[in-house]
């Protein structure tokens, strides 16, 4: 199987780099030529444009910043998709866009995923990533492969557009866990605890979550570096913000996260590091929230293992 892969940033320069590690004939295209030669110098093909990469390979993944992005790219492969070629979405992208591209490639003929991903760029790199996977089931057993190449947990979540919309669910959820965090460790602060002692106290108890365990090291370290951007927080909160708009739902917290991320844009920049977002409440109180002994970037010290599919046992007939 030949495969594609367009848009080589933080998180799809480490998930095509699995697919190399791995043995996959890969060919690779990102605007950015700079991006393209570390692959290629890592043993991929360059690619010359998103239709040459949909006309010559099997299968095609894009992983870029935006639906925009996205349906421009699609735009340009459309007319090179037909039977046997298979399109994977792994960018967090909207349910409706996903669902309208998805919905092109099957009527020329190919067969359509969005499949993103969860768990940190950090994992992205070895991949111990989790990936959701929005298809038929045929679809999916068709690139199951590739997905345990790149992921390590892989769940089948239903038809297209299911994927994105627990993409973005979880998204929302690291979202809430990063300013609830923030507002932790500053009032820690604020109340005379040792950060070390704080950083470990809601570690071990009920209060801690992946995102404690992960971006709230490179908070105290002071770096603030998951390479993950404020623009792009704000990008996914508003996508699901508008899955619960199309939803009938009242949310009450998100719009309250959209209003601070929008403060934190405008006084730092939509490119800032999204953990600097701790910044509003440094800035208003005076406090330093540092402490040494703390990371600068997160590694994944798990050793890479083979990829499964996680299968739901509750609510299973």
């Amino acid at each position: 199987m030949k495969v594609g892969f367009i848009g080589l940033g933080n998180v799809g320069s480490k998930l095509s780099g699995s697919l190399l590690r791995n043995g996959v004939n890969l060919t690779v295209y990102d605007l950015n030529a700079d991006l393209m030669a570390v692959l290629t110098g890592r043993g991929a093909q360059a690619g010359e444009s998103p239709a040459q990469l949909m006309q010559d390979c099997d299968v095609v993944i894009t992983c870029l910043p935006s639906p925009a992005a996205s349906d421009a790219v699609m735009q340009q492969m459309l007319p090179y998709v037909g039977p046997g070629k298979i399109w994977m979405e792994m960018s967090t992208t909207d349910e409706a866009e996903i669902k309208r591209l998805g919905q092109a490639v099957i009527d020329a003929g190919g067969a359509a995923v969005d499949c993103p991903v969860s768990g940190g760029c950090h994992r992205a790199d070895t991949g111990n990533i989790a990936i959701f996977a929005g298809c038929d089931r045929a679809t999916f057993e068709t690139i199951l492969p590739l997905l345990t190449k790149m992921g390590r947990r892989v769940l089948h979540t239903g038809e297209i557009g299911s994927a994105s919309i627990l993409k973005v669910i979880t998204n929302y959820l690291a979202t809430a866990n990063l300013i609830s965090c923030c507002e932790a460790l500053v009032t820690a602060k604020g109340a005379g605890m040792d950060l070390a002692t704080a950083y470990e106290a809601i570690k071990i108890s009920s209060g801690t979550s992946f995102v404690h365990e992960t971006e709230s090291q490179v908070i105290l370290n002071g770096s603030r570096d998951i390479s993950f951007t404020m623009d792009l927080v704000k990008k996914d909160i508003g996508l699901f913000q508008a899955v619960a708009d199309r939803a009938g739902i009242p949310l009450e917290m998100n719009p309250l996260l959209m209003q601070i991320l929008d403060d934190g844009i405008a006084r730092y920049g939509e490119r800032e590091l999204s953990p600097n977002i701790i910044r509003r409440l440094e800035d208003a109180t005076g406090l330093d929230i540092r402490a040494p002994g703390f990371p600068a970037e997160m590694t994944d010290e798990e050793p890479e293992e083979p990829g499964y599919e996680v299968v739901p046992t509750r609510g299973q007939s």
